[in-house]
């Protein structure tokens, strides 16, 4: 393996958006640096399960649903 290629692996401290926080090993910042997260698994529909907003850009999705309308899905 080439010497001095590989970035530096170290412990951060990652806070979530609810406030809790725990040690990981990471290539972002430097050793002890505190990464605060925007959007975790706790808070982000994808993984919640939440409502899902549907953006009609141009009519393409009231295009599709008419388009597929009669599937009777």
């Amino acid at each position: 393996m080439k010497s001095e290629i590989h970035p530096d692996y170290h412990t951060i401290k990652v806070v979530m958006t609810d406030g809790t926080e725990y040690e990981t090993k990471s290539t972002w910042g430097s050793e002890g640096d505190t990464l605060n997260l925007d959007i975790d698994p706790n808070s982000h529909p994808a993984w919640t399960g939440g409502q899902q907003n549907l953006v009609d850009r141009g009519g393409r999705v009231s295009k599709f649903k008419s388009k597929f309308s009669n599937l009777g899905i």
